[in-house]
């Protein structure tokens, strides 16, 4: 090809990149004043169970919201939600549900959700741990079985491990921290969390750092990450809460951490998980978020844990299978633990 011609084709593709970045530009920047001028951050949110809202607080954790019925006798359940864009107590409605005629419920919103505190600070692993640990303390009073889902598996691992006498048992639901490349991963760098400092700068860049967060709770892709969770059709009331409890003032803060990594604990197996002596359940099949590659060893040699596969689902076997998880459950705290 003649250098003119060539010239010509070089100054054509500059031309298109220049193009399609300042059309890139002018969609980010329409965006970012279509979310400060038009999205709703304040939102009426429902409560995500008809029962008793209560608080607490302390100087280390803020103020926590969690829901309890108490009007059964018998030892306490406490459910953990997951940690995500849209995260809440409401997560483990179908279990508050199916427990609170039987005995005691407690269903926590962690820091940074629903209806507890959600300012701008640092929020970390510890954080949700001691969240964790306060209200078993000094709201629930007695032993209780634990249930967990997906990242609050790894916190609730964490407070079991400081404070084993607020536990009975613990029951994880596609809990994370399993996954043998982050093993791997951990294997370099065997302490800490696993965020990138990179991630969370520009994630938290106060320009932007709303207007990406409001992209990630539109309706369509809150739906399109809970289809990932669902072999069936999403409920339309918990994506109908999700959208909610995302458009509430500081919606954003907790999320972006969990979005950079910085949430997750490299190496949460060999550190928390194989050191626990509670009775363990994990309930499992496929994820799109997580993978339980290790799972089997860590069954093998902890003989305190124990794991059901509930097929077919894709991490929320709770809202899918309740039959099949809540038997699982029963047969657990009946032959596992000591009633």
């Amino acid at each position: 090809m003649p250098q003119d011609e060539r010239n010509e084709v070089g100054s054509a593709l500059l031309a298109g990149l220049g193009g399609a970045a300042s059309l890139l530009a002018s969609v980010v920047g329409g965006w970012i004043a279509y979310s400060r001028l038009a999205v709703n951050h304040d939102m009426r949110l429902p409560l995500a169970m008809q029962a008793e809202r209560r608080i607490f607080s302390s100087p280390r954790i803020g103020v926590v919201s969690y829901y309890a019925d108490t009007q059964a006798e018998g030892r306490p359940l406490v459910l953990i939600h997951a940690i995500n864009a849209a995260g809440s107590a409401y997560e483990m409605r179908p279990l508050f549900e199916r427990y609170r005629s039987a005995r005691p419920v407690y269903a926590v919103d962690l820091p940074g959700f629903g209806f507890s505190e959600r300012s701008d600070r640092e929020y970390t692993p510890q954080l949700y741990a001691q969240a964790i640990i306060e209200l078993l303390a000094t709201q629930v009073g007695q032993a209780a079985d634990v249930v967990a889902l997906s990242l609050g598996c790894e916190f609730a691992a964490r407070a079991a491990l400081e404070r084993p006498d607020l536990f009975h048992s613990l029951t994880f639901i596609s809990p994370s921290g399993l996954s043998a490349s982050r093993q791997k991963k951990a294997s370099q760098q065997i302490s800490g969390t696993a965020g990138s400092d990179t991630a969370f700068a520009v994630l938290s860049f106060p320009l932007w750092s709303q207007a990406f967060y409001d992209f990630l709770t539109t309706r369509p892709v809150i739906r399109y990450f809970l289809q990932q969770s669902f072999v069936g059709e999403v409920p339309q009331d918990l994506l109908d809460y999700d959208y909610l409890t995302a458009h509430q003032p500081g919606a954003r803060y907790a999320p972006v951490y969990f979005v950079s990594g910085r949430l997750f604990t490299r190496n949460i197996r060999e550190a928390v998980y194989e050191r626990l002596t509670l009775p363990v359940l994990v309930l499992y099949d496929e994820d799109a978020f997580v993978t339980f590659d290790t799972l089997p060893y860590l069954v093998n040699v902890c003989a305190n844990w124990t794991a059901q596969r509930l097929a077919p689902t894709k991490g929320l076997p709770h809202w899918e299978q309740p039959e099949a998880t809540a038997q699982a459950m029963e047969t657990f705290w009946r032959e596992q633990v000591k009633v």
